[in-house]
């Protein structure tokens, strides 16, 4: 929510004028014959380094292609999934935009708003990036996104403050999760930050609890029949409340942002004032543009959602996701799919580690990978059984967001383990 980047630490404000501004390109692609062409791009990263990795970028690919010109807009990440879907819905879709993938990008093919770029993908592209990334991007034997990085999940913290509250290593099984928090509420330190304000942050605890209580067959079935019918479900709900009533979330979490300034869940951690956050690999970046010298921060470190015993996840699974770019349907085909290309060559992809710190799609430049943090998500990545997309994306906007207003209204105490399963299950039989 990459999320689903979400690299973006500001809020972007733009109007309506500019929704109507960034209308797709028209008619046929003149930059084939060699007339001129203009473009809309939207991204998330409103600030800091993503935002000028990606006005450098296309300002690198308009040096390269001289007939092409491309308007960019920054949107704030929580705002771009609903910007976006009245655009596609308005006939007045940017050309090149950020791809959830799942359940949201199947919608956007089924309704012919994107552009299939299966015969499109260059050479770099094809041989530099995995065939698992690319399969979050396809549907009807057809490839509908370009992917640039991938961003496994899990809990970032400080070594200093884990260290300060007497935290030897790190936890791998829920119960030492839960010691450890206690370590920390012991200490005085508040364990963990929750963006709850935003909803999705909160939601990922329960995801991460279904991933291990649910098994891979499971969670792709009900992604195609959308019945959350299965017991796992029910286990991972009450496996969340059994967490969520153990208290270890900062103070006024329920008003808390997620990426959104200092007071941010990513702005706790970036500042010592709490010591873990639940998020995905884009976190660092974020973390980094909200550390007082806008730094990337010197102690952080990375542990994979620990087990839960009792489920029926394969023991190492992860959620995560590939961030990528599609074309809207009227998109000029070459010049769009020519940028698509262009953000996948191996110096973009190394800019684009430095600016986001996150890992490239690219396999040639994941070797720029330094941070130990970053080594340890590699690694976890690499072992894990099964990747699962976020929920959210997997079973569609409707569904998405009944999921995750349920959740954080169980965290409120508004709400019941029960009221999870029905409210998602109801959205789900709208459509």
């Amino acid at each position: 929510m990459t999320r689903k980047i979400r690299a973006a630490a500001a809020i972007a404000l733009i109007g309506a004028t500019a929704l109507t501004a960034a209308g797709c390109s028209a008619g046929s692609d003149a930059s084939s014959d060699g007339g001129k062409v203009s473009m809309t791009f939207w991204h998330n990263s409103t600030t800091g380094p993503g935002k000028a990795f990606w006005d450098q970028t296309v300002k690198d690919f308009e040096a390269k292609n001289p007939n092409v010109t491309i308007k960019v807009q920054a949107i704030q990440n929580e705002d771009l999934d609903g910007k976006l879907q009245t655009a596609l819905n308005s006939g007045s879709a940017p050309d090149v935009f950020l791809q959830r993938g799942g359940g949201k990008m199947s919608a956007m093919v089924n309704a012919g708003q994107l552009l299939d770029i299966s015969d499109s993908i260059g050479s770099t592209a094809k041989s530099q990036i995995s065939d698992g990334s690319f399969k979050g991007y396809q549907q009807d034997g057809k490839t509908w996104a370009m992917p640039v990085d991938v961003n496994p999940e899990g809990i970032w913290y400080s070594q200093d403050l884990f260290k300060q509250a007497g935290i030897e290593g790190t936890p791998t099984t829920m119960e030492e999760l839960n010691a450890d928090i206690q370590k920390l509420k012991d200490a005085g330190i508040q364990p963990v930050a929750v963006g709850a304000k935003d909803a999705w942050p909160a939601a990922h605890w329960y995801y991460n609890f279904a991933l291990r209580a649910c098994s891979e067959s499971v969670l792709n079935k009900t992604a195609q029949d959308l019945k959350f019918t299965n017991a796992c479900w029910k286990q991972a709900g009450e496996d969340t409340k059994d967490f969520f009533d153990t208290k270890p979330f900062n103070d006024g979490y329920l008003t808390t942002a997620a990426q959104q300034g200092a007071g941010s869940s990513a702005g706790l951690v970036a500042n010592h004032k709490a010591a873990m956050e639940l998020m995905g690999a884009w976190d660092p970046g974020v973390i980094s543009s909200l550390t007082p010298d806008g730094k990337p921060l010197s102690d952080l470190g990375f542990f994979p959602f620990p087990e839960v015993s009792g489920g029926k996840g394969a023991p190492g699974s992860m959620m995560g996701a590939v961030d990528g770019y599609s074309c809207s349907a009227q998109a000029p085909k070459k010049a769009c799919t020519d940028f698509l290309n262009y953000m996948t060559e191996k110096d973009v992809q190394e800019n684009y580690y430095k600016a986001f710190n996150a890992i490239p799609a690219n396999k040639s430049a994941q070797s720029v990978v330094t941070e130990p943090y970053l080594k340890s998500v590699l690694e976890a990545y690499n072992k894990a059984p099964f990747v699962s997309n976020y929920l959210d994306t997997v079973y569609g906007q409707n569904v998405g967001n009944a999921l995750n207003t349920s959740v954080v209204n169980l965290l409120a105490g508004k709400g019941s383990v029960s009221d999870i399963v029905s409210t998602v299950n109801q959205a789900a039989a709208k459509g």
